[in-house]
């Protein structure tokens, strides 16, 4: 068993970190001000060749594994990118698995060297307003005409379809009352996303406002056959392959977003001077801090187990959802504690430990929230009875 990284991964998460350090907290800070996009930070990450970390080298990947894409987005975060600098690659990480295992050849040609390169940017389309996180109660309907699928319906929630050249679509192609099992009737296509078809309405939040987060209202989208992703009413078993990865990066993401708040916590309370000493001496400055430490650093091992099991290609549902858990918990609560650290000036936006703050927020909340991960290990691990 190894607990250490090797000496690639730490060249890796050296290379992240310098790349990162050119997009400093005060870029960050100016894209939350101002809402744009990071488009400098998307083409960096791009031309180092990280976006297609985990893609295949065929295609312009780098053929690695998750746990170099969950090293990757912990030192994405953790430079003070937070959520923003990871939301902005994320999709790019776990969003295309399905087409990776389940595409054609050519579609896998066609699809994956542009995202890999940066020359497009895609985004992911299945929450829906009705459905929430019950994604076989999914409605929005592609109904079958000729060789192509015409698409109406309404989704929520989906990141960077302001900036996204595609689409990744969950879609209902038979009606939820004329299926056996509520999952079957679900079809996945990756596809165009025609701004004359789909209207694209953003929703103001409390954070990452760089990275815009959408309603969408499909209405008569056309796509083509050739860009359905397997077979027609397969779409839900396709997803659940990105969706153990999604939770590992979000994990990795948290525990980031907690050390960079916990560094500057430290750094703070070092320097600053209150009765003639630095409030570090204080224990009940130190011991919360301490903490902190220890529970990001439980949370990142069981990461890291979740993402060597997966890359083993062994079972690791229980993992994935107990480090995202255990990860959006404590990069919470690490950005929270640097908040009263830095005392008022915490509130301050020139000392950032605001912005990880509300940015610390979105692990807790997505993809998946703490409760249904809670019912999910209740159910899988201890053997209790489904409760919803």
């Amino acid at each position: 068993m190894q607990f250490a990284l090797t000496e690639d991964q730490e060249e890796l998460r050296t290379q992240v970190l310098r790349l990162c350090a050119r997009f400093d907290d005060d870029y960050w800070l100016a894209r939350d001000r101002d809402g744009v996009f990071p488009h400098e930070f998307h083409a960096a990450m791009a031309e180092g060749g990280w976006l297609g970390i985990a893609m295949p080298e065929e295609f312009g990947g780098g053929g690695l594994g998750m746990m170099e894409a969950t090293i990757m987005m912990r030192a994405v975060a953790e430079s003070g990118a937070c959520m923003t600098g990871a939301s902005a690659i994320h999709m790019n990480i776990f969003g295309l698995n399905p087409v990776v295992v389940f595409g054609t050849e050519e579609q896998k040609q066609r699809f994956l060297p542009p995202l890999i390169a940066g020359r497009e940017k895609a985004c992911f389309g299945v929450t829906e307003p009705n459905a929430g996180l019950n994604t076989t109660e999914l409605r929005t309907r592609a109904e079958k005409r000729g060789d192509r699928y015409v698409v109406n319906g309404q989704k929520i929630w989906i990141s960077t379809a302001q900036v996204a050249d595609r689409i990744l679509l969950l879609a209902r192609t038979t009606p939820i009352e004329e299926v056996k099992r509520k999952t079957d009737g679900l079809t996945l296509f990756y596809t165009a996303l025609d701004r004359t078809k789909v209207e694209v309405r953003l929703i103001e939040k409390m954070g990452r406002h760089a990275v815009d987060s959408n309603m969408l209202f499909f209405d008569g989208l056309e796509i083509p056959e050739e860009d359905r992703i397997g077979p027609e009413g397969a779409g839900f078993k396709q997803i659940l392959h990105g969706m153990n990865p999604e939770r590992m990066l979000i994990a990795a993401e948290a525990v980031g977003i907690g050390h960079a708040a916990l560094n500057r916590a430290a750094t703070y309370a070092k320097e600053r001077i209150v009765f003639n000493r630095p409030i570090g001496k204080n224990q009940a400055i130190q011991h919360p801090l301490a903490r902190c430490w220890a529970n990001l650093e439980a949370a990142w091992l069981m990461t890291m187990k979740a993402a060597a099991l997966y890359d083993a290609g062994k079972e690791c549902g229980a993992e994935a959802n107990a480090g995202k858990y255990l990860a959006a918990e404590a990069g919470f609560t690490a950005a929270e504690t640097a908040v009263m650290t830095h005392g008022g000036m915490g509130y301050a936006q020139e000392y950032h430990v605001e912005r990880y703050l509300r940015e610390s927020l979105i692990p807790r909340i997505a993809p998946v929230s703490r409760e249904l991960i809670l019912s999910h290990l209740a159910e899988r691990v201890l053997g209790l009875p489904k409760s919803y």
